[in-house]
């Protein structure tokens, strides 16, 4: 083929039309989310150590291994029943419609419409207007280009916000069954606080029997007495606010269940019987992946980034192509006769040329929000690992304190016995002794159980910083943990 002049400019037409177009284009095009973890805010690894013999993870119905049927009762009830969780299925729902509405764009818009319209005129006027009767049968079409993908980018955004939904929804059922299970923890720990200390008041009052039977005879005075009644009192003084806060407790966990106070109640359990199973994190790099929190914000991040990208295709011309077509007649039986046909169609462009910058606003604004949720994601992932090395440390004193207290207990009841037993016998033992020792091994009995109730909601909370067991899909994620620096 021979290379005629003719031929080499308009070769350089085309090659100057592409140097046009093929820019636009690009600008169009989707961009990566930018990765917003660098590779100082990874630890890696947890300071805090994990159990022996821990399992790595939680399992996903990790509230079953406290061995406690009732408890695995009320989570499964608040699963089904709670509010909170419902409020987030309905959000779920609404980003869903979201999603639809974005996605329409992606398709032609179709409408038809009859009309009926009658008219009657006298003299020259019957020229501008309708005289008799007339149908109209039409149908009209319009479709929008996303060549610059202006279209994709919103409902990118909305699709992202979607995944933010449900991970919300996630997270808020796993608060729901940490809440139920501290609830219930409380509950049962109060419980045996409330009966230890009817055990103290039970053992005073027979320390009063002696007493009594002392000042009778003449070998105390009413000093003793008056003491062991002050520490009576005392004693009694603490149940209401206990019997409060079970009350409290109760009703707060009849809530999370989606019950009302009225009528709610839950047998009593022995706190011993309810221990729950060692478990430990894996990399802190795979955190990232087990908190639907973390997913969250990975999600706005992901969509606030749809956002940038469609702010910057709103700059660009927007072509729509547009058709019509219908039937008008005077008579219905004659509307749908070929010869009353008629059609018409057409492409535009719109592409703003003055706006007051309203366009470079939303763009800057896009490009903010952008930024926020940069550092909200940053801040998800740094208060997660926190809340994993928080749990541990928990854990682990909280285990070290049990084992102390325990042993203070077994010693405190053999001195208690000893000081009753001289007091009794007269012997050199006197009722400080007594108060010492009583004191003594009730303060460190109500103290063991507070201490279990913070190591049974200790483990509670580590499963939670671990995500209860839940694990993102692959095919929704955005972020990658970037990799340490070789060293040189």
């Amino acid at each position: 083929m021979n290379d005629t002049p003719a031929m080499r400019a308009e070769t350089r037409k085309i090659v100057a039309g592409l140097g046009i177009i093929l820019p636009l284009l690009l600008a169009g095009c989707s961009t990566r989310v930018p990765q917003a973890l660098p590779q100082p805010m990874q630890p890696k690894s947890f300071i805090t150590p994990a159990p022996d013999q821990a399992k790595v993870w939680p399992e996903p119905t990790w509230w079953q291994g406290f061995g406690d049927p009732q408890l695995t009762g009320l989570v499964e009830r608040a699963q089904a029943d709670n509010r909170d969780i419902a409020i987030a299925v309905a959000r779920v729902l609404q980003a869903e419609a979201q999603s639809t509405i974005q996605r329409s764009a992606l398709f032609p818009q179709i409408g038809g419409q009859a009309d009926y319209q009658r008219g009657g005129c006298k003299g020259l006027s019957c020229q501008r207007f309708l005289n008799g009767k007339q149908f109209d049968l039409t149908l009209n079409a319009s479709y929008e280009l996303d060549i610059w993908g202006l279209a994709r980018d919103n409902l990118k955004a909305a699709q992202e916000q979607l995944k933010s939904a449900r991970f919300a929804q996630q997270s808020v059922a796993l608060s729901v069954t940490a809440n139920v299970a501290n609830q219930y923890l409380l509950v049962q720990a109060v419980r045996r606080r409330i009966a230890i200390q009817h055990q103290n008041i039970a053992a005073i009052n027979a320390i009063l029997d002696v007493i009594n039977l002392k000042v009778k005879a003449g070998s105390v005075s009413h000093l003793d007495l008056a003491r062991e009644q002050a520490q009576l009192e005392q004693v009694q003084s603490q149940l209401p606010s206990l019997e409060t806060l079970e009350k409290q407790a109760l009703y707060s966990l009849a809530v999370l269940a989606g019950r009302p106070p009225e009528g709610f109640d839950v047998p009593t359990v022995d706190l011993d019987k309810i221990v729950a199973p060692a478990v430990g994190p894996g990399l802190p790099a795979e955190l990232l992946v087990r908190r639907p929190d973390i997913a969250q914000a990975e999600a706005n991040l992901a969509s606030a980034h749809a956002n940038v990208d469609a702010a910057r295709a709103a700059f660009l011309p927007q072509i729509s192509l547009t058709g019509s077509g219908g039937f008008i007649s005077t008579a219905v039986g004659t509307l749908l006769q070929g010869s009353n046909f008629g059609f018409g169609y057409g492409v535009g462009l719109l592409q703003t040329i003055f706006d007051g910058g309203k366009l470079a606003g939303q763009r800057d604004l896009s490009q903010a929000e952008q930024q926020e949720f940069i550092a909200a994601y940053q801040s998800a992932a740094l208060n997660a690992y926190s809340d994993v090395e928080t749990a541990l440390i928990q854990v682990a004193n909280t285990g070290r304190s049990e084992d102390h207290l325990r042993r203070e207990i077994t010693a405190a009841e053999e001195a208690f016995q000893i000081s009753q037993l001289q007091y009794r016998q007269g012997g050199s033992a006197d009722l400080l002794n007594v108060l010492q020792a009583q004191q003594q091994l009730f303060g460190a009995q109500d103290q063991l159980v507070q201490i279990q109730l913070a190591n049974r909601q200790a483990a509670v909370h580590l499963y939670e910083a671990l995500g209860g067991g839940w694990v993102e899909s692959p095919a929704d994620r955005t972020q990658v943990a970037q990799a340490e620096p070789e060293e040189k």
